[in-house]
């Protein structure tokens, strides 16, 4: 994987966005790429609390997840957020590269989604972290 160019987004990647963004019982796609390692197909779709999403990341495989966050706002107001994560566990090293060109890939498809950031640890995707990022 030379480019992002390289990655491709699956019919299934694409669906379940889409699903997330319009089923009010998904807020969670977790992805990740093919064997081949072309394209990022959707490994889950669920509603999963942010302890679950942590708590369900592989201790040594990447992920791609798009995850709407819920939260208060400092005036008090309920919101929600779209948040884009690339998780590069340290013995997945090797696939960062690869994982980054389809992170980008999304970032490109998923324009309106403001809040991205990597983790290579469960306590950089804190829930306070996460909710300073989307302010």
């Amino acid at each position: 994987m030379s480019s992002a160019s390289a990655i491709g987004l699956s019919e299934g990647c694409l669906a379940a966005v889409q699903h997330l963004r319009e089923q009010r019982e998904v807020n969670t796609a977790v992805l990740r790429l093919a064997d081949a390692g072309d394209l990022v197909v959707a490994d889950l779709e669920g509603n999963l609390t942010h302890d679950e999403l942590v708590q369900g990341l592989p201790a040594d495989e990447p992920r791609l997840v798009v995850h709407e966050l819920s939260f208060a706002s400092p005036e008090g107001m309920r919101r929600n957020e779209l948040v884009l994560i690339l998780w590069m566990p340290p013995p997945a090293e090797e696939q960062e590269e690869a994982y980054t060109a389809g992170y980008t890939a999304l970032k490109e498809h998923l324009a309106d989604v403001h809040v991205h950031l990597t983790a290579r640890r469960a306590d950089q995707l804190g829930y306070r972290r996460l909710v300073a990022l989307a302010g």
